[in-house]
């Protein structure tokens, strides 16, 4: 799903969130209605990035969060976007993985432990061009973040010791 179209004057805007909402909502609906057949992909190469659930704990409540994101495969981390559909506040996961780093997600061959960090320098900066490599984020992704109030974090989930991947 792409998070972006052109306007008459050839800048690149954000998809109306209303659109976004419901079409995660939908996703989660039926990765529900199907128990989970439908809904999780492994990213292709030059075709679409991943989906995957992430499994917070809630910084305010205690209780446990669930999302779905698009993600790439970088060597063992996975690598997603903060970016609450180019809106100017940060996701509420991205939040709570702040306070708490360690989520557990779901991919299409089983679940994950995770410890989520936010890239910086070099590394932020190589990750943040791959996205391109992954269609499906937007067709400028410079364009779609400077939407946003701050710098659009790039985060990293690497594999926990001893949680077998």
């Amino acid at each position: 799903m792409t998070a972006a179209k052109s306007d008459q004057v050839g800048q690149v805007r954000p998809v109306p969130r209303l659109f976004l909402h419901t079409f995660w909502t939908l996703h989660r609906a039926m990765f529900r209605i199907t128990g989970g057949r439908i809904g999780l992909q492994r990213p292709e190469h030059g075709a679409k990035f991943g989906m995957l659930r992430i499994h917070t704990v809630g910084r305010r409540s205690g209780k446990e969060r669930i999302t779905m994101l698009g993600y790439f495969g970088d060597g063992q981390n996975l690598v997603t976007l903060a970016m609450n559909g180019w809106g100017k506040a940060d996701p509420a996961w991205w939040l709570n993985l702040q306070a708490d780093p360690t989520a557990t997600i779901e991919l299409p061959d089983g679940p994950r432990q995770v410890r989520a960090r936010a890239a910086a320098g070099d590394e932020r900066n190589r990750l943040w061009e791959t996205f391109q490599e992954y269609p499906g984020w937007g067709a400028d992704l410079d364009a779609l973040a400077a939407h946003r109030s701050g710098e659009t974090a790039v985060v990293v989930f690497e594999p926990v010791e001893g949680s077998g991947r």
